[in-house]
């Protein structure tokens, strides 16, 4: 049984190629996808009528009707199983906004995890297009948080070989950088896949390997967002940090560290020259929810 209150892990991007454009618009990605033990928080009890309340640091301009993706997954889910209960959702938003790292989307797939044991019924009636409808991370959030390669506009998931344990420190920026816009400055779009993941890597191998991957979404976001740039710079110059980069659209960087104390004492360094941005630690999860 999934617990009726739970974390929404965080979604970092470690790459981010982006392969083609379909016609209608979307873009193609190959991407590597892990989650952190750091989240936002969803709790869900009875109701005459389906509601959602939101606490936490940053409720400041989070909706609570349809154009939240919890309203909007939960909306979807009592129409495609017919179930006519309410349920009160409390949304505990301990994640900025925007910043690049999966927030929306991780909260909409938990939402659809907890109401499915609450209402007792069948998450599977849900299609791959009604999720993927939600939101291009839906699905891989859905699925985590076990690190995943992500493919096509998000629908397309395949596992991965298991990754050294490892931490990162998440940094964000005071900025904000608007995903529609990062996307529009692409100069092209139909860059190289990323690599396979290669098996057995240590946290200096894997680091290794990230460096030689891409996200191709940066170099429109440091022009945007100067301020990425820094904080790319500031995350190499520490000690326990093994590579960098940015999460997603950004404005999200991260520093892979070997274990979770690095990450801590990472995130400290950062604070401390950076107190306005956010900053934190978390380590990355190695397999997938419980359903039983």
């Amino acid at each position: 049984m999934i617990p009726n209150a739970a974390l929404a892990p965080a979604k970092i991007n470690l790459t981010l190629h982006v392969t083609g454009r379909r016609d209608d618009g979307y873009h193609l990605l190959d991407s590597l996808v892990v989650f952190v033990d750091l989240g936002d928080r969803l709790r869900v009890g009875p109701a005459p009528d389906l509601r959602l309340s939101v606490t936490g640091p940053f409720k400041p301009g989070v909706p609570t009707d349809e154009r939240n993706l919890v309203v909007r997954a939960a909306r979807l889910l009592a129409q495609v199983t017919g179930t006519t209960r309410g349920a009160a959702l409390t949304l505990d938003k301990i994640l900025p906004h925007p910043a690049g790292i999966g927030g929306g989307s991780a909260d909409a797939a938990l939402a659809l995890h907890l109401l499915a044991d609450f209402w007792k019924v069948d998450l599977a009636r849900l299609t791959r297009d009604d999720i993927l409808g939600l939101g291009a991370d839906v699905p891989v959030c859905l699925a985590g948080p076990a690190p995943m390669r992500m493919r096509g506009i998000g629908e397309d998931l395949s596992s991965v070989p298991r990754l050294p344990d490892c931490a990162l420190v998440l940094v964000r920026p005071d900025v904000d950088v608007p995903t529609p816009a990062i996307f529009g400055a692409l100069d092209r779009t139909d860059l190289a896949p990323m690599d396979a993941v290669p098996q057995g890597l240590d946290v200096a191998g894997f680091a290794d390997w990230l460096e030689t991957q891409r996200n191709d979404l940066l170099p429109p976001a440091k022009a945007m967002a100067p301020a990425i740039t820094q904080a790319l710079t500031d995350l190499r110059s520490l000690p326990q940090v093994k590579a960098v980069g940015m999460s997603g659209s950004g404005a999200t960087c991260w520093g892979l560290v070997a274990h979770t104390a690095d990450a801590k004492l990472a995130a400290k360094s950062m604070q401390l020259r950076h107190p306005r941005w956010w900053v934190a630690p978390g380590g990355v999860f190695q397999t997938s929810r419980s359903t039983t």
